[in-house]
């Protein structure tokens, strides 16, 4: 991504320090006044919500920022769906399908609904089925749906053996090698991708959004 002109730094840090009528009412002049690339405002979106992660899991940041960051990128993406649409939405749709949940036990869908949306802005088809994901309706949505990555969601760590036994139920059921699985959630590391059994894993939304381009082939 290019350098960030002045206008750009004060929305991403604006989003970034939870100033949401100022950040909301640039994003707004600047897709809808400016005529700005959506997608370019979009990436400046992504570029907070990193900062935002990142001073959540350095504790400056809590579950009520995390929300408010969820509302005003859903209030931004809003607003530059339909200019997608209009513009660049020939290239949306296309890279691949991804079925996202949070998985059974675990009620949390803040990060989950970010990385739905991230995924989905990015050029892939999400079906988001919720949370609290039983195996079976995870079974259900896979033979249904045929995605080509499965995203399990979790924030606790019980969540981790409800991962490890969706993993297992895929490859019972012999669905396993059919899609790429990846978990994602605010304590998930390279140990936790091992004991689930999963392909991959993401502390982010960005993350997930690399891991499906490395995958199905999108942008870098």
């Amino acid at each position: 991504m290019s350098a960030l002109n002045d206008q750009e730094k004060q929305l991403v840090a604006w989003l970034a320090d939870m100033n949401e009528d100022d950040a909301l009412a640039l994003a707004r002049r600047m897709l809808l006044e400016d005529k700005k690339d959506p997608l370019r405002v979009l990436e400046l979106c992504r570029m907070a919500m990193d900062e935002v992660g990142k001073r959540f899991e350095a504790g400056d940041y809590f579950l009520p920022e995390l929300v408010l960051a969820g509302e005003m990128l859903e209030t931004v993406g809003a607003i530059a769906k339909p200019l997608l649409v209009d513009g660049e939405g020939e290239r949306a749709k296309k890279l691949g399908r991804v079925l996202v949940g949070t998985v059974h036990g675990d009620l949390h869908d803040i990060g989950k609904n970010i990385v739905s949306f991230m995924l989905d802005i990015n050029g892939y088809e999400v079906k988001d089925i919720g949370i609290d994901v039983p195996v079976a309706t995870f079974l259900d949505e896979v033979r249904s749906f045929k995605p080509d990555v499965v995203a399990l969601s979790g924030f606790l760590t019980l969540a981790f053996d409800s991962m490890k036994e969706t993993v297992e139920a895929f490859e019972k059921e012999g669905l396993r090698d059919q899609f790429k699985i990846m978990v994602g959630g605010g304590q998930i590391d390279e140990t936790v991708r091992a004991y689930t059994g999963a392909d991959g894993f993401g502390v982010n939304a960005v993350e997930a959004v690399t891991l499906c381009n490395k995958w199905l082939g999108g942008a870098a």
